[in-house]
């Protein structure tokens, strides 16, 4: 099950601060800053889709990730790729190069990733 934007936004404050309290999760938010009632609601959404843990200090929770950050975003892309692209990378890696207005310095770094990827497998 994939977050909302209102929960990736959390989840970002979560994976760059955590463990982290309420306390601290709401003197992190960015103004204009949700009521506190609603990140509780987030919160208890995403720990009921598994991606929020927390533990128990007196009344107070302290959350962490329990979904890694690289592990959720390549999910993110496999489900774009599946979605738009007929379930074919190619088609997405053709759509990129031609559409995200790349520089040339950015298409070579990419053929240097993909062209260390190969030798990378060939091991």
């Amino acid at each position: 099950m994939n977050l909302s934007k209102s929960e990736e936004k959390l989840m970002e404050l979560i994976w760059s601060n955590q463990p982290i309290f309420m306390k601290e999760l709401l003197e992190v938010l960015p103004e204009p800053k949700p009521a506190p009632s609603t990140v509780a609601t987030l919160l208890k959404r995403m720990q009921q889709k598994g991606y929020v843990g927390f533990k128990l200090f007196g009344n107070s929770r302290q959350y962490h990730a329990l979904v890694k950050k690289p592990d959720y975003f390549s999910g993110q892309v496999k489900t774009i790729i599946k979605d738009f692209f007929s379930d074919s990378p190619l088609q997405f890696a053709s759509f990129f190069t031609k559409k995200a207005d790349l520089t040339t310095k950015e298409l070579e770094e990419i053929k240097k990733l993909v062209e260390t990827e190969i030798e990378r497998r060939k091991k």
